[in-house]
């Protein structure tokens, strides 16, 4: 007994040091979990955010230049040289032969213009020289005036025909007579009953000239006996057979 006296002996703890002491204990233990925990949560966070900037950064208008020791050299691709398509040089176009102009089926008017005749314009308009001085009633067919209106009459259409002299005609009588293509004097004179010669002095001509078509001539009618032309018989004779 003496002995136990003695020695120390523990000291014991009031209980609300006691507990006091736990409570710190198991605050310190709790504060110790939560740190690895916030560190975790903190570091998330901090990864989220950083990824939205990135995206943000290389996503807007202006994207930045990474640096030189991350930017790979990228080959810059060089224009190529695309070749023209060949020109087409255009084909002359088919020239389609003139047409013709077709001939006026008359009457109509024409105008004489410089250099033209009389034969020049009935070729034209594909009407004899005679149905233009018909139409017209020209006095000289070798003479028309630049200006000069023309009726150019239906090429189809026919002359009037010459009315035969009445039979009570006193011979010598003159008559007025247009020169048509093909006339002369002596078959003037036949066709009315007259003499070349009688023609010439009327008209101050010349027996041998030659007459222009349209001229109008004065006739001494019926101053010549027709000729009978021969009418030939029938009825020809067989010769008889010689013996």
């Amino acid at each position: 007994m003496a002995g136990l006296e003695g020695g120390s002996s523990p000291t014991l703890m009031p209980e609300d040091e006691r507990l006091a002491s736990d409570v710190i204990m198991a605050y310190r233990r709790r504060r110790e979990r939560m740190v690895p925990f916030l560190l975790g949560a903190l570091a998330v966070v901090l990864l989220v955010v950083g990824l939205v900037l990135v995206v943000i950064w290389f996503t807007g208008d202006n994207p930045p230049q990474l640096p030189a020791l991350l930017r790979a050299d990228t080959p810059t691709s060089q224009p190529t040289d695309t070749p023209r398509p060949p020109t087409q040089t255009a084909l002359p176009s088919p020239t389609s032969a003139p047409s013709e102009t077709p001939t006026p089926s008359g009457p109509i008017t024409y105008v004489v213009e410089e250099g033209d005749t009389l034969f020049s314009i009935a070729e034209q308009f594909g009407v004899s020289i005679d149905a233009l001085i018909f139409a017209n009633t020209i006095l000289d067919p070798n003479n028309i005036g630049v200006g000069t209106q023309l009726i150019i009459p239906d090429p189809n259409a026919e002359l009037p025909t010459v009315t035969a002299l009445p039979e009570t005609l006193v011979p010598g009588t003159r008559i007025e007579y247009v020169v048509k293509t093909g006339d002369t004097l002596q078959s003037i004179a036949t066709q009315f009953n007259s003499t070349v010669e009688a023609i010439a002095d009327a008209n101050d001509l010349d027996p041998t000239d030659v007459l222009f078509v349209g001229l109008r001539l004065l006739v001494p009618v019926n101053i010549a006996t027709p000729v009978p032309t021969s009418t030939p018989s029938p009825f020809t004779p067989t010769p008889s057979p010689r013996p």
